[in-house]
């Protein structure tokens, strides 16, 4: 009896061992990871297929740097004459040494005017070009993915809003259904309020939509792999006043924005690509030594040959390459235009938008939700008509609304700013 007890005792302390230990490698439960707008943004830059496919585009170029840099092969060339062939039996070496001739000799093509070094600063120009282009292709993404993440934004807190209004107006049509089998109201202002009901649930059901659609999209933009199915965003959707000068704007565009930039840069790969058709016009000579035995005697020759210019002497080629340079010279232009174009409507925009979400917040939200407050606090004791209560109701909850929508336009537009000033950091 007593080892039966020792046996039990010491199987219910490896039981509480175990579960012990369980609990301690058991990772606790946790919610859906939620990303930051710079969680997100990094992500994207990491992980968006598209733009890991664009980088590959500076490689490439830096490839094209080494086959630039090339020098031409030398070429070797052999010969054997007078063979007896159809004649076999003169075949011995005695005849291979006094009467077959032999010769082995190498050429070498002179580049003129430093053509190697032209081709391979054209080809680093392009390549910094490509560099450029990659930056503000990562500017362009980086504008969508903030522009998406606050569609999410804007679906949440929607969502909120309608689990607000509908919670709420639950209460109305309960304490409305109530009224109605009391007798204090009608059958027809009780089904009106209930069907007003069905609004709510609508608003509801559109808002998830919008937010599980507005995450697929932003998902598409970080790279599927970046996060988990279930992911959420974190960052607070709430106003944040942006304070800065136009002129501040437009100079560090000018000096930072990779488009500008890269058009710069093509003004400088045209003027490469210019020097290199001028080299290309100079002929190359061509150098060969040969090496002969015949007839018992070695001997060796030299030879040179190089084109006469007189027909063709790259000159379409460097008359379009010419042109080239003023064709960059005014795209380099056109982008500084673009760029003053486009900070000046992303700052309007701005200033706009700014306005608009100072109003609402000034006291028109308030008002909206006070004026329900009041309506349904009087149609809740009779003193007042149901019309009445349902517009008041319609008005906060398109306020509420247009607020939102306000609110995201605004945060959408600094966005913009910031793309069209090059930078997330504004001056």
């Amino acid at each position: 009896m007593r080892a039966r007890n020792v046996r039990l005792l010491g199987l219910a302390a490896a039981v509480f061992i175990s579960s012990a230990t369980l609990a301690q490698t058991t990772p606790p439960a946790s919610g859906p990871v939620k990303i930051t707008l710079d969680d997100a943004i990094q992500m994207a830059l990491q992980h968006n297929h598209n733009l890991l496919a664009q980088r590959t585009v500076v490689p490439q170029n830096q490839a094209e740097e080494i086959t630039a840099n090339l020098r031409p092969n030398p070429v070797l060339q052999g010969d054997a004459q007078f063979l007896p062939i159809f004649q076999p039996d003169k075949f011995s070496a005695d005849y291979i040494n006094t009467t077959a001739q032999f010769d082995v000799g190498l050429s070498y093509l002179f580049e003129r005017g430093r053509k190697r070094q032209h081709r391979l600063q054209a080809a680093r120009d392009v390549t910094e070009q490509s560099r450029f282009t990659v930056i503000d292709n990562e500017r362009s993404l980086i504008f969508l993915v903030a522009s998406q993440y606050i569609d999410v934004q804007v679906a949440e807190s929607t969502i909120d809003l309608a689990a607000q209004d509908l919670k709420s107006f639950q209460n109305t049509v309960d304490i409305s259904e109530s009224r109605y089998k009391a007798g204090d109201i009608s059958e027809v202002d009780f089904l009106k309020i209930k069907i007003q009901l069905l609004q709510f649930q609508t608003d509801m059901s559109q808002a998830q939509l919008a937010k599980v659609q507005a995450l697929a999209s932003l998902r598409q933009s970080l790279g599927y792999e970046s996060v988990p199915a279930d992911y959420d965003v974190a960052s607070a959707f709430e106003y944040v006043p942006v304070t800065m000068k136009l002129e501040d704007l437009q100079a560090k565009a000018l000096a930072d924005r990779p488009d500008l930039r890269a058009a710069r840069q093509g003004v400088t790969a045209a003027n490469s690509q210019y020097e290199l058709q001028k080299a290309i016009g100079k002929v190359d000579p061509t150098g060969t030594a040969v090496y002969s035995h015949t007839s018992d005697a070695s001997s060796a020759s030299f030879f040179g040959n190089v084109q006469i210019p007189i027909f063709n002497r790259n000159q379409g080629e460097i008359l379009k390459s010419k042109y080239a340079i003023t064709q960059a010279n005014e795209l380099a232009r056109a982008a500084g235009d673009q760029v003053m174009t486009d900070v000046m409507n992303a700052y309007e925009g701005v200033r706009t938008n700014d306005q608009i979400v100072t109003l609402y917040r000034s006291g028109y939200l308030k008002e909206a939700q006070d004026s329900r407050d009041i309506s349904e606090y009087a149609y809740k004791r009779g003193a007042a008509s149901l019309l009445d209560f349902l517009d008041a109701e319609r008005s906060y909850r398109a306020t509420e609304l247009a607020y939102r929508q306000a609110l995201a336009s605004y945060l959408t537009a600094v966005e913009q700013l910031r793309e069209a000033v090059g930078t997330r950091n504004l001056p």
